[in-house]
């Protein structure tokens, strides 16, 4: 073995402490990557072009894109629409229902953030195992799993797989395209369902009686909603209109004409000027608010004592202990004469609310939901009959704009997948797209980047970079090759996607992947074969190994919920892992090394 040089040893010193600092979590990983980065200028493993260029990197750039157009696919509803939907369609049988989620969510993750659709899906299986009394134990690790597998159906939906085509262009072979994986995981989200139906028995049988964290929600807000003058609703049945708002809300009344109606049924058509007395969840009221063909009764009615439009925005109260309003409807306080606001919503828990806002009697301890501008509030905020004032929580979603954010995503995975655009470009003109259309706010558009990921991606792409240029990689592929000499193609793939499963389990994919794609090129290159094959197993046992809960951060998401144990997923993922190994090696020979695809029989 060749001795290790000056600059070989300085990179190996930043490389154990950046894995310290990785592994141990005492700095976040986005702090990590830049003090990685600064130690390898520092000391001149690397200049400073060659530290910055992850910043400038196309696997910076999808990923912060991608994250932009989930956002836009969240606020106008889309993802929970879609959502709700996989609910209904699962049925009532436990089997069914993994049958339909598992597919769906891994459809969902190939062009959005995985974690994201976990957290979306959490409630919604939640509610739905709840509600039919299925086990929430038997139905939450499968939908993790398939966002995880839904990783693996194209290039830019982990960054694993846009690093690998990073270095793999870097090596000077063609870089993949956006579906050249799209085989392999369409391979592996059979296989994940097939087992996971099988392996169901194996799963611990909790119901969750308090994972849904229902006693933190509060989805009941009663509020008024009118149809405005010139609405696109007008004339259409109301059953059009629930179906659009989705199932947090609920219609409990119907007034026409000042005068409640019961004549009215779903079919009937809405007329401007009618009004809706119904239950929302805090985002459906937001969007409600936020909806130009609908809008909140009372604010109809008394936007102008409350200082008119302008930067109006909405607030929750809470009625104090011994308050001068309880006991006092809604409509005698008079609020937006007196403290220049609105009462636009009520909470109250499990009790009588009347059928009208304005004649509901405050409690002690109601949430009123008030609208009207900041510059008024700070009467409110000091009134002794309030405990506080704080923001309301909900966050509206832009429905009309749903066909549009569809379109977007559409147009961005033709454009990429066809070429027409170089893929970075692509997702950047569909974020600045879903943008423009104002399908997500520029602010929210921001802020959905999740800028620890983006950091950290600029950070290890020069550490992958320093392990080629000082040597490192080549000398770690030669110390590997001393043990798989003369080992069959196979073999060596199974290796290489064993180091990362196993890598990944105390470090990210991404990290996993630049650190052991260098080697796996090194490899390639000694026994004279394409690097694609080995880079792609890499990134697939960096992506798709399930041996435990900390080895993705779905699986945190929904380790309290289900109330699952560290051993559950090492009983469950570990042969699942085994079949994903074979499964990967077994078609990344076919698709790059010409090997068979069906094994020879006789």
């Amino acid at each position: 073995m060749p001795a290790i040089d000056l600059q070989q040893a300085l990179f190996l010193l930043i490389l154990a402490g950046a894995l310290y600092l990785f592994i141990s979590e005492r700095l976040r990983v986005d702090v990590t990557a830049m003090l990685t980065l600064l130690a390898l200028v520092l000391t001149g493993v690397l200049d400073a072009k060659q530290a910055l260029s992850g910043f400038a990197s196309e696997p910076a750039i999808i990923v912060a894109a991608v994250f932009v157009i989930s956002g836009g696919l969240a606020a106008t509803g889309l993802t929970e629409r879609i959502g709700q939907g996989i609910g209904r369609a699962a049925g009532q049988r436990e089997s069914r229902a993994i049958a339909v989620v598992m597919p769906t969510v891994a459809a969902l993750s190939s062009f959005t953030h995985h974690v994201m659709v976990t957290a979306m899906m959490l409630p919604i299986l939640s509610r739905f195992a709840q509600s039919r009394g299925l086990s929430v134990s038997r139905l939450l690790m499968p939908m993790s799993f398939a966002a995880s597998l839904g990783t693996t159906l194209t290039l830019v939906s982990a960054p694993a797989f846009l690093l690998a085509d990073n270095m793999i262009e870097r090596s000077g072979e063609p870089g993949l395209g956006i579906f050249s994986i799209t085989p392999i995981g369409l391979a592996l989200v059979l296989i994940g369902v097939v087992y996971m139906l099988i392996a169901r028995w194996l799963l611990p049988k909790h119901f969750g009686a308090m994972g849904d964290a229902d006693y933190l929600r509060l989805d009941r807000y009663r509020t008024e909603l009118l149809i405005v003058e010139g609405s696109r609703w007008s004339t259409k049945p109301l059953a059009d209109l629930q179906k659009s708002l989705g199932d947090k809300f609920r219609l409990l009344g119907w007034m026409r004409d000042g005068k409640l109606r019961a004549d009215l049924t779903p079919t009937s058509p809405l007329l401007s000027g009618d009004v809706l007395l119904v239950e929302a969840s805090a985002d459906a009221l937001a969007s409600l608010h936020a909806d130009e063909n609908l809008d909140l009764y009372a604010v109809s009615r008394f936007a102008d004592h409350a200082g008119g439009e302008g930067d109006a925005q909405l607030v929750q109260a809470l009625v104090a202990p011994g308050s001068e309003f309880i006991g006092h409807s809604i409509g005698e306080l008079n609020f937006a004469r007196r403290f220049h606001a609105v009462i636009v919503g009520l909470w109250r828990r499990d009790e009588y609310i009347a059928p009208r806002l304005a004649d509901a009697r405050l409690r002690e301890s109601d949430l009123l939901v008030l609208w009207g501008r900041p510059s008024r509030f700070a009467e409110l905020a000091s009134h002794h009959g309030f405990l506080m004032l704080v923001p309301f929580a909900g966050e509206a979603r832009r429905r009309v704009r749903a066909p549009i954010a569809l379109a977007i995503l559409a147009a961005t995975v033709l454009a990429a997948g066809t070429e027409w655009l170089p893929a970075p470009l692509a997702f950047l003109f569909g974020a600045v797209a879903m943008v423009a259309t104002r399908c997500v706010d520029i602010d929210q558009a921001y802020r959905e980047i999740d800028v620890r990921i983006f950091v950290m991606i600029a950070g290890v792409i020069p550490l992958g970079i320093a392990m080629e240029q000082t040597g490192t990689a080549q000398l770690m592929a030669d110390a590997l090759l001393t043990v798989v000499a003369g080992w069959p193609v196979l073999g060596v793939l199974l290796v290489l996607f064993t180091l990362a499963g196993l890598l990944t389990q105390i470090l990210s994919d991404a990290a996993t992947t630049v650190l052991l794609g260098p080697i796996a090129i090194g490899v390639a290159q000694a026994i004279g074969l394409p690097a694609t094959p080995f880079v792609v197993c890499t990134a697939l046992g960096a992506v798709a190994s399930f041996l435990t809960p900390i080895g993705h951060h779905g699986n945190l998401l929904i380790l309290g919920p289900g109330q699952y144990r560290f051993n559950d997923f090492l009983r469950i993922g570990l042969p699942l892992t085994v079949l994903i190994a074979l499964v990967s090696a077994w078609m990344a020979r076919w698709l790059w090394l010409d090997g068979p695809l069906w094994p020879a029989v006789g």
